[in-house]
């Protein structure tokens, strides 16, 4: 494996120096083989040195490890200095395609930027990630992923005794919009720059030569983040804590903490213990992503025009268009859903997705089957009044709306099942998982829902366990951030 130090590179101002701690007993849980390959990692699979290199006890060639500095708004409010209080970064590595990818290490111990906290990750933490992530992965949703866990046999004080772990991450960087308000916000605009100009090289290199570089930045940040966040609200995924310091530069999901997936559709759906104003609700991702992109732009104003007048106009006209762009984005992958490919009238489409989802409000219905049963509706339309007449109409509509794409029904079912997975990391499930795991030491389904997840869309009998929706008081009201 061979460690490259790109970011390491940029200065002692973006970063502090940090070894690992020494993991006691590590032991390596899960190894993700698939993903090491891609990353042409180059390295024993069946090594006993594994468990100690994803622990950090034993540091790759080259590897120059750091604990990166950034800011951010967290709930609307601003930290100057906040940083990874419990992640070291290895370096990066460069997979087949020859594309850059960080490698982390999360629960490795205590850091400049820890603060408080003891810089350890407690094991349930971790697999929740591995889990979501590589679920989110095979959604076809932008991620970091995970590529091993190793667990300690030192326990760490949560709200019980719990086993620590060490979670490597690969991502495609760190960087967050929290990472520029970080240099914004101390007038370092020498190393601001170097940033935008790092950034625009490692993500966004077709602009790199362009004298209107900073520009494209900002609408290349936009586009991703609208695709990022338009994917999550297609399958029903609430991120949960949106700050700044959580919203990666290159359109990654980042930080599953207190995320979860809809049970039951319900617009403006909170499950994160600590968002108490529905801050980061379902229905205000799209608000919040604007809110968060507007502190990206104020940032790189200088680059985009010397003229602060003038760069204030032209972000104002980029943003401007933010909120009609999400919705073409948006609309057009809802639509999907119901299995409209062909666009004739946008509003007509998007008043079919509305009402849809209103049906299924009012109804309680779960959003994943919700969506994936109606293709079976196709071959059950019988054109009869039932006694739902709201039901009723929108289904009458929405068949004559697909009626005129004239496409046969068997290539719309297709289609449909394609955008609309049968299967998700559901909170009950994940919470059980972690259960077994954590408290009994049985890995067997944990291993048996990572198999099951590399398939979201394809039903397959042996894991009909994992459709079901949850009952009772199987519920999860809340989620945590899990540190």
């Amino acid at each position: 494996m061979k460690i490259i130090n790109s970011y390491y590179n940029l200065g002692e101002a973006f970063y502090k120096k940090q070894i690992p701690d020494k993991i006691k007993n590590p032991e390596l849980l899960i190894f993700n083989q698939e993903l090491a390959r891609e990353l042409n990692l180059g390295i024993d699979y069946n090594s006993p040195d594994l468990s100690n290199i994803f622990a950090g006890n034993k540091l790759l060639y080259n590897s120059k490890p750091i604990s990166l500095a950034y800011a951010g708004h967290q709930f609307g409010y601003f930290i100057p200095r906040l940083g990874d209080g419990r992640a070291i970064l290895l370096g990066e590595i460069k997979d087949k395609n020859n594309d850059l990818f960080d490698i982390q290490l999360k629960g490795s111990g205590r850091t400049f930027f820890s603060r408080n906290g003891d810089g350890k990750c407690p094991l349930d933490a971790a697999i929740r990630e591995y889990i979501v992530s590589e679920a989110m992965y095979f959604l076809q949703i932008p991620t970091t992923r995970s590529l091993a866990i190793v667990k300690s046999s030192e326990l760490i004080q949560r709200d019980n005794l719990t086993p620590a772990s060490v979670i490597t991450r690969v991502a495609k960087s760190h960087i967050r919009v929290g990472t520029f308000e970080y240099f914004a916000s101390r007038g370092d605009i020498k190393n601001l720059k170097i940033l935008a100009d790092y950034t625009i090289k490692r993500h966004f290199p077709k602009y790199h030569h362009q004298c209107n570089k900073y520009l494209h930045l900002l609408r290349s940040v936009i586009k991703v983040q609208i695709e990022l966040v338009t994917s999550w609200m297609s399958i029903g995924f609430i991120h949960g804590v949106m700050n700044t310091d959580n919203i990666s530069i290159c359109g990654q999901t980042l930080d599953y903490g207190p995320c979860a997936f809809m049970d039951e559709y319900e617009s403006n759906k909170v499950f994160s213990f600590i968002d108490k104003n529905g801050r980061y609700s379902f229905g205000n991702q799209r608000n919040i992503l604007l809110w968060n992109i507007t502190k990206f732009a104020e940032t790189i104003l200088h680059f985009i025009n010397s003229d602060i007048k003038k760069a204030i106009k032209i972000v104002e006209e980029e943003l401007s268009q933010f909120l009609s762009i999400f919705d073409d984005v948006y609309y057009t992958k809802m639509a999907n859903k119901l299995g409209i490919s062909c666009v004739a009238s946008k509003e007509r489409d998007r008043t079919l997705v509305i009402d849809y989802l209103k049906i299924l409000e009012k109804d309680k219905v779960d959003f994943t089957n919700g969506f994936r049963n109606l293709s079976k509706k196709l071959f059950q339309w019988t054109g009869d009044k039932g006694k739902n007449n709201t039901e009723y109409y929108w289904h009458k509509k929405w068949m004559q709306r697909l009626l005129e794409q004239k496409i046969d029904f068997k290539k719309i079912t297709s289609n449909m099942n394609k955008v609309n997975p049968i299967l998700i990391p559901r909170n009950h499930i994940v919470a059980n998982i972690i259960k077994e795991s954590v408290h009994n030491q049985d890995y067997r389904i944990l291993k048996e829902f990572l198999e099951a997840i590399r398939s979201p869309v394809i039903e397959k009998k042996e894991y009909e366990k994992y459709y079901i929706p949850v009952k009772g008081d199987e519920r999860i009201v809340n989620t945590f951030c899990g540190t």
